[in-house]
């Protein structure tokens, strides 16, 4: 029997069943149902929050760590049977889906820790015998709004450090994964959280999130989506002058030179371009490759991509899995066509693939002769497609590496310290890897971009500070 999954608004489980969360391993396996909430619901979910702010934002920071380090723990003691349910709702490996709950876990183990080293200034006062001190505060009521993609560790890294630094929050996941939100809520709720300082509302973002963005009580809201809906979000924030923090679309550089270890390079752009089905917004869909290696590069990575396995995401043996529903498919499909029409050389791959269970299996595609002018060059597909583009030298790629609307994230392969230094400067990304997949990141470090990618303070570490508190600085007269 298929259990029905709640929302949680102000400490209680409510709704009934409105979506059901399918398997892309395997279209007949339904792996839960879920409650939809409506906009009264979210309205309720976000007075409760603002009712709580108060008492949240004054409790001592033992509480607040003792509920943040029991979640990581939980978090990581099921790492198996968490990573397991995330491969079967998302489509990304085992391996994959273990690893970002274990990423989790971590990321709450560190917002714990810094519950604890919450710190001000005190610093004496231009007039005598006045005392100044700067502290940060919780910022209040704070909206989350996350994709499908990294179902927990996203999640994760939005609402460990909200928790720490004494914020409530109405929290709306996609609706494509709602089983690990469901988790991560769960185990949050039953680690002590007070009632209403942490509020689940699964439904449709045209009615939650919308409730969200147009509520004057929502203090904060943090998005990870698309570029077209982070743009309402700033809209509908700017009307309420709430602080709004977006990570959006990326369509990420990996420069290769001639002088570059060719196992390195294929190493990092196979990883980057397609592990995760390419559908992570740090994926490396531009291949830049400089004319005395390009055709090496090409015979290795279609030697590369022909040995990949590709199957069902529980599968221990699988290294690609599939994508994650039938409208991604048909997104990535377009493209692939499109690419095609505007003249680029499909060298490996793009077709659909039948398996022993009903799926949307994808063969990783490669495409050659592109140029950065092509759409599939500057739009996001958010698949396991990329392109090569041919250019002479280090400044043309650098060139071309820069000339996107987007700057997430970039790489280089090179064994140049002259080079990789240069492009460490110059490449115009928020994070930079040399001999390095363009995706992969730690969770102690900040976490955003620059351009159309990103908006507003960097997420995770110490970072994740300038989002979720607010400066007081109080000014005291001894006497």
């Amino acid at each position: 029997m298929t259990v029905l999954r709640k929302n949680l608004i102000d400490g209680e489980w409510l709704g009934e069943a409105g979506s059901r969360n399918i398997n892309p391993s395997n279209t007949n396996d339904v792996v839960g149902e879920y409650a939809s909430a409506g906009p009264e619901e979210a309205k309720q979910a976000i007075a409760a929050a603002k009712a709580a702010f108060p008492g949240w934002s004054r409790s001592g920071p033992l509480a607040r760590h003792a509920v943040l380090k029991k979640t990581s723990d939980e978090i990581m003691a099921r790492k198996d049977e968490i990573g397991r349910s995330l491969a079967r709702e998302e489509g990304k490996t085992l391996a994959e889906g273990v690893g970002e709950t274990i990423r989790a876990a971590q990321i709450f183990d560190f917002f714990a820790g810094e519950t604890l080293r919450l710190s001000g200034e005190m610093v004496p006062s231009v007039r005598p015998g006045v005392g100044v001190e700067m502290t940060r505060e919780g910022v209040g009521v704070v909206g989350i709004i996350t994709p499908w993609n990294f179902p927990i560790a996203i999640p994760a890294w939005k609402i460990a450090p909200a928790l720490a630094y004494g914020n409530t929050i109405v929290f709306k996941p996609a609706e494509l994964v709602p089983e690990s939100a469901w988790t991560i809520v769960d185990i949050l709720h039953r680690a002590g959280l007070p009632k209403g300082v942490l509020n689940l509302v699964m439904g449709k973002g045209s009615v939650v999130g919308q409730a969200m963005l147009d509520s004057p009580d929502v203090n904060a809201i943090s998005f990870t989506g698309s570029v077209g809906t982070g743009k309402r979000v700033a809209a509908a924030s700017v009307e309420h002058m709430r602080k709004f923090q977006l990570e959006m679309g990326g369509k990420n550089p990996l420069v290769v030179l001639d002088d570059a270890d060719l196992a390195v390079a294929v190493d990092c752009a196979v990883n980057g371009a397609y592990f995760s089905t390419g559908q992570r917004c740090t994926a490396s869909s531009r291949l830049i490759v400089t004319e005395g290696i390009h055709d090496r590069f090409i015979d290795a990575m279609k030697e590369r991509l022909d040995k990949l396995v590709i199957g069902d995401a529980l599968d221990a043996k699988t290294q690609i899995g599939p994508v994650v529903d039938q409208t991604q498919l048909k997104q990535d499909e377009d493209y692939i066509a499109i690419g095609r029409q505007e003249g680029a050389e499909l060298a490996f791959g793009g077709e659909r693939l039948e398996r022993e269970t009903p799926g949307f299996y994808l063969r990783p595609a490669l495409f050659t002769g592109a140029t950065n002018a092509m759409r599939i060059s500057r739009e996001e597909i958010f698949g396991p497609v990329a392109n090569v583009i041919r250019v002479k030298d280090y400044d043309e790629a650098l060139t071309v590496a820069n000339d996107t609307p987007f700057g997430l994230t970039s790489g280089i392969c090179t064994t140049s310290l002259k080079h990789a230094t240069h492009f460490k400067r110059n490449s115009e990304a928020g994070m930079v890897m040399v001999n390095l997949p363009t995706a992969g990141v730690d969770f102690h470090v900040p976490f955003g971009g620059r351009k159309g990618s990103s908006y507003g303070p960097r997420e995770q570490g110490r970072y994740a500070m300038e989002f979720y508190t607010t400066v007081k600085t109080a000014y005291t007269f001894a006497g």
